[in-house]
């Protein structure tokens, strides 16, 4: 039974084990749960472990292992220039579609009220999110070291590269040297993925089971239009880039099938790109894309690249406006695509990350930031459905990179 099939198993047993526990509402077995939930966080850690020295090894070995700096400034504009055209594509059908959908659900004012109720919740996003001036300040780490430590990724990531290039400018004996210490690092990185994804099944399995035996079957029937709709678009634009990577990425169809699913189902129950990603590279490999250009694509993606999150979060603001009543008009709503879609590459990459960006565009166009905790309240079953769809539009854009040289 291949590994893809196994996480899948230990998907849909942990789902349906957990919705019975929810139903039987039994003591002893949600107490289990319990015992069982830190196997999958556990997990979860072991891939953590091996991001920060895979992505240093990837970008050394890929950028210093080019023949010439030039080589490696093209591709960081190739890469650049894809990022920014697919942010556009799903922000575009965002704002074409989500309003005629939202349009054909409607809120009672009963049910309204007790919604907007609960919206007194708490909204430390604003609070937790710094100012852009200190944000892009700190995008040049004043201790690397440190950066690793705090896993703060974007800046770790521009210091390697900016490491790697002037390795391009030292001699060939001295550069060798770095660059065959950082590949032993890679080699080693990659066997200890594979020991990690041997045990997938059961850190998946442990994840979604306390997971599904908290939520069980509740759902808020108001909620429940929103949530169908974001969900729905995210998965009908993550098919688009099934032909996408096929036609224009020049990958095999079947085999983008089945090299995306095991990551989808990982970035589906950890939440985040990030902790997908050892296994996001392994499934390039498995496609036949170089790691010289993985190596550098998908780090970047990871770090910058919000594939679906525009798309739940501009669902999300429009879903608010009329929640409260709000009527925006089209000039409004196609700001507030644009605004969440450029401010997604500056949302943090970690489960809900993208929630955090949305207080200044709520102040901006004076839409009730208060809504914010409305959207934290289901952010759960959507920010699945974006990462696995972030971690697909990843493998995706390493395809289109990658199309040529293949």
């Amino acid at each position: 039974m291949s590994l893809s099939i196994r996480i899948l198993l230990g998907l849909a047993f942990g789902l349906g084990m957990g919705v019975y526990i929810s139903i039987v509402e039994s003591t002893w077995l949600l107490n289990l749960t319990q015992w069982i939930e830190p196997i999958g966080t556990l997990w979860v850690n072991a891939i953590r472990m091996t991001v920060i020295p895979l992505l240093m090894s990837l970008l050394v070995t890929s950028i210093a292992g080019q023949k010439n700096a030039q080589i490696a400034a093209k591709l960081g504009g190739k890469i650049l220039l894809v990022l920014l055209v697919m942010i556009v594509l799903s922000s575009g059908l965002t704002f074409i579609f989500a309003p005629q959908l939202l349009s054909l659900f409607s809120i009672g004012d009963q049910v309204s009220k007790e919604l907007l109720s609960s919206t007194s919740v708490t909204n430390n996003a604003q609070a937790n999110l710094p100012a852009f001036s200190e944000w892009f300040v700190a995008l040049i780490p004043t201790n690397p070291i440190a950066a690793a430590a705090n896993n703060s990724i974007l800046p770790l990531l521009i210091f390697m590269s900016l490491f790697s290039a002037a390795l391009l400018k030292v001699d060939n004996t001295n550069r060798a040297v770095v660059v065959n210490f950082f590949e032993a690092i890679k080699k080693a990185m990659f066997i200890l993925i594979d020991w990690i994804m041997l045990v997938a099944p059961f850190g998946v399995f442990a994840l979604v089971l306390s997971l599904s035996a908290k939520l069980g079957f509740e759902a808020l029937t108001a909620l429940g239009s929103f949530m169908l709709i974001a969900c729905g678009l995210i998965v009908a634009v993550t098919l688009l880039l099934y032909p996408l990577a096929s036609i224009v990425g020049r990958l095999p169809l079947k085999e983008f099938i089945k090299f995306c699913a095991p990551v989808q189902v990982i970035g589906f129950s950890t939440r985040s790109s990030l902790a997908s990603l050892p296994a996001t590279i392994d499934a390039a490999e498995k496609l036949g894309i170089s790691t010289k250009i993985s190596g550098v694509v998908l780090p970047i993606a990871v770090t910058l690249f919000k594939f679906a999150s525009p798309i739940a979060r501009t669902v999300g603001t429009y879903f608010i406006a009329d929640l409260y009543g709000i009527e925006l008009t089209v000039i409004q709503m196609l700001v507030i695509a644009i605004a969440i879609g450029l401010l997604s590459f500056y949302s943090p990459g970690i489960p809900s990350g993208g929630l955090l960006i949305m207080s200044p565009i709520y102040h901006t166009l004076g839409l009730p930031i208060a809504g914010i905790g409305l959207l934290i309240a289901v952010d759960l079953i959507i920010d699945m459905f974006i990462t696995a769809s972030n971690v697909t539009a990843n493998i995706t854009v390493a395809a289109l990179v990658s199309r040529h040289d293949r």
